[in-house]
């Protein structure tokens, strides 16, 4: 992959995780603002049901953000965009979707079924 290909994920990653990390201090700013108590029980279960909602999104962009640091470092390492799997070139549509990806989708697609044969 040339340089100015390079150039564009790297912006792109970078954006997606400022992205991330920018919604994930809203939410501990919400969560430091809604500390105080409510009256109604029913008004209780609803805001932790939302939070509970809140914090698996984040769990899931905590993971994210580790794999879009992967990806970086890889682009540092000049292997951004080779498939750790078959060593082939993942195509730069799939990139451009899912810019973190470290699979070819063939591989993906192996991977997958792979999960669902062992109930994963």
């Amino acid at each position: 992959m040339d340089k100015e290909k390079l150039e564009y994920f790297k912006q792109l990653l970078l954006k997606k995780k400022e992205e991330i990390l920018r919604d994930v201090l809203e939410t501990k700013k919400e969560l430091e603002d809604k500390d105080e108590r409510l009256a109604d029980t029913i008004d209780q279960a609803v805001r932790e049901s939302n939070l509970a909602f809140e914090l698996r999104i984040r769990d899931r962009e905590q993971k994210l953000l580790k794999k879009i640091d992967k990806a970086l470092k890889k682009i540092e390492e000049g292997t951004y965009g080779i498939c750790e799997m078959c060593g082939g070139e993942i195509d730069e549509k799939r990139l451009k979707a899912r810019p973190e990806a470290t699979l070819c989708i063939e591989c993906k697609r192996a991977q997958e079924r792979m999960e669902k044969i062992r109930g994963e």
